[in-house]
């Protein structure tokens, strides 16, 4: 003890003669919180490691492409995290304080502090509650394109709170759990990219439900696509006889995420294809009728004579486009 008295800074002295303590009991009880300091940089490097492990553990090494097995280890490793830094903190400073003082009145306090602070944040409590359920349930996991809540992404990070989405325009969006009712998610087990194409009235519907039939197989068959599809395309038919087209429609069943990809591909393909056969494409058209005022009333579509007896010239007709074609 009086070698621990020797040891004591001056600067430590002069804190226990302002607290009125001993010494020798506040430094045994500083070093008592620099040791679960110590304890707790180590808990949190374990929840870290093991987060970490779980990971590696379900990782195929195939980056391209997110299984369900990794989305799931990917939530549970980000949900450990945040749970077990908040966990490993709050026992720190509990423990500490607890070196000083007695905390088990803390404790009673705190319980009923928290009942009369849940009846206010009833929100808070929904949220916490919602979320648990959708990560026992495995409704979503990160990685995933869901949408909830009138807003659609990637689940980029998910906690017992809130779900954090990034859209396809880059922005972040972050929902709350507890407003969320209706989960869809558009990247489990499989998906499907469903492409209509309209073709001109004047066209062999027969010809053109062969052209999509064959081109999708190409796609469905090509080395560098057929690893994405999760089954043979099917061209369904006419899937309607349109104002100005009659849609075809073709369903390309895909493997979880790949469905805009491949639907990209399929109308790149069949664009150049249908020009290729001469098949048109058909856009919005309008006729517009112009009409010359001044002659009279009855002379609108006939004006009479000009001066030195020629004939004026009947109103220009002429098409406008709506769309992107010619006029």
């Amino acid at each position: 003890m009086h070698f621990l008295l020797l040891a004591i800074p001056d600067w430590l002295r002069q804190l226990a003669e302002v607290l009125q303590v001993d010494a020798s009991e506040l430094t045994r009880n500083l070093l008592r919180v620099a040791v679960i300091g110590v304890l707790c940089y180590v808990a949190l490097r374990i929840v870290h490691l093991v987060a970490r492990r779980i990971e590696m553990a379900v990782d195929d090494g195939d980056d391209a492409t997110l299984t369900e097995r990794e989305q799931r280890g990917q939530t549970i490793s980000q949900l450990l995290r945040s749970v077990g830094k908040v966990a490993v903190i709050v026992v720190g400073l509990l423990l500490s304080l607890n070196v000083f003082i007695d905390i088990g009145p803390l404790l009673a306090g705190a319980g009923i502090l928290g009942l009369a602070v849940s009846f206010g944040a009833q929100s808070l409590v929904k949220d916490v509650i919602s979320g648990f359920f959708y990560l026992l349930e495995g409704q979503f996991a990160v990685g995933d394109v869901i949408e909830v809540a009138g807003k659609s992404g990637v689940v980029e990070r998910m906690t017992l709170r809130m779900v954090v989405l990034r859209d396809v325009h880059g922005a972040v969006h972050m929902v709350p759990n507890g407003q969320i009712t209706t989960v869809s998610n558009m990247t489990r087990t499989w998906g499907r990219a469903v492409v209509d194409v309209g073709v001109a009235y004047g066209t062999d519907v027969d010809r053109a439900l062969a052209i999509f039939g064959e081109e999708a197989h190409r796609l469905a068959h090509d080395p560098e696509w057929q690893s994405r599809f999760d089954g043979e395309p099917e061209v369904v038919g006419v899937q309607g006889l349109d104002e100005n087209q009659v849609t075809i429609r073709t369903q390309l069943r895909t493997h979880a995420g790949q469905q805009w990809a491949v639907g990209r591909e399929f109308r790149r393909r069949i664009k150049n294809r249908l020009d290729t056969e001469g098949i048109e494409i058909p856009y919005p058209q309008r006729t517009v009728h112009v009409r010359h005022h001044g002659a009279g009333a009855g002379d609108a579509f006939d004006p009479a004579l000009e001066a030195g007896g020629r004939r004026a010239p009947r109103p220009s007709q002429f098409r406008s486009s709506e769309g992107s074609g010619d006029a």
